[in-house]
């Protein structure tokens, strides 16, 4: 990983949990307990690549960092939510997650999906704040474009798609299209949340939208492959499991080998997308090849 990459997921990551860490402060009341659920799906752990993507973006346009991370907290609290949910015996039924037992898990069901439903109404609480940005319109259309990105049309829509999925044939493009929404469709938001903090027109936005969709592919590749070879330790969460329960994934239907090309591939036509940019872009760049190196 580049030394400009490392510094700023290290950066990220500690003011991410320092804004969890304030926004979650436990109450001294009934609802103790959530909050306690809360703080340990989103204190600790964690990639953070939404919030990073945020601010990679945002950096080609000078935005106010402060502004940045508002929008990638906001972000992560859906990514964490998400989370929460997916791993419920009612989805797909995990015990392990960044390491830790899983919210279910370490509280119990109707407490995890309180914390669930308590960080979707966080992330639009702190987008719809003055503090993320002084223009109305620019708060509104991050509503908007969250509201999509994480809805039926965007990562809930993607996440009925792979429940579906056992039930019905299976092939590169419908595995395409499920991963485009499930997982591609926050992570293009997040790009595009840097160009709206930036004031870019949405015509404008088109090579950075496809930038962050063929990483996000790219970076579903790596974890379908993280999921076959990959420690459970190392990775943080549960392997093998798409295998078990016979999902068609990039793996299943291309093979390790096509499939490492093809994400090779993606990283290559996703920088390529960025040639407009300069020396701005550089953290963009790292994300890109870092998505297809990691190990966890």
């Amino acid at each position: 990983m580049s030394d400009i990459l490392n510094l700023e997921m290290a950066a990220v990551a500690r003011e991410i949990d320092a804004r969890f860490d304030a926004l979650l402060a436990v109450p001294d009341d009934g609802r103790g307990r959530l909050y306690e659920a809360m703080r340990h799906a989103a204190i600790g752990g964690g990639k953070r690549l939404r919030p990073l993507l945020v601010c990679a973006a945002a950096d080609l346009f000078a935005v106010d960092r402060d502004c940045a991370l508002r929008v990638g907290t906001a972000i992560e609290a859906i990514h964490c939510y998400s989370l929460i949910h997916d791993d419920l015996p009612s989805m797909d039924d995990d015990d392990l997650r960044r390491g830790k037992p899983t919210v279910h898990k370490a509280f119990d069901e109707a407490t995890a999906i309180l914390a669930g439903d308590g960080f979707q109404s966080l992330a639009f609480e702190i987008l719809a704040d003055e503090e993320t940005h002084s223009d109305p319109f620019v708060r509104a259309e991050l509503v908007l474009g969250l509201a999509r990105a994480s809805g039926a049309a965007g990562m809930v829509g993607g996440q009925a798609l792979d429940i579906a999925a056992p039930e019905s044939a299976q092939d590169e493009k419908s595995v395409t299209r499920l991963q485009h929404l499930k997982t591609g469709a926050l992570i293009a938001f997040s790009v595009e949340a840097g160009a709206i903090l930036g004031r870019m027109a949405p015509e404008g936005r088109a090579k950075l939208r496809s930038f962050a969709q063929d990483v996000g592919l790219a970076f579903q590749i790596a974890d379908d492959l993280l999921d076959a070879e990959g420690d459970a330790d190392t990775v943080g969460k549960a392997v093998g499991k798409d295998a078990d329960a016979g999902k068609a994934t990039f793996l299943s239907l291309l093979g390790p080998d096509r499939a490492r090309a093809q994400a090779a591939m993606l990283v290559d036509q996703a920088l390529a997308r960025l040639n407009s940019y300069g020396a701005e872009a550089d953290l963009l760049r790292a994300i890109a090849a870092y998505s297809i190196s990691r190990s966890h």
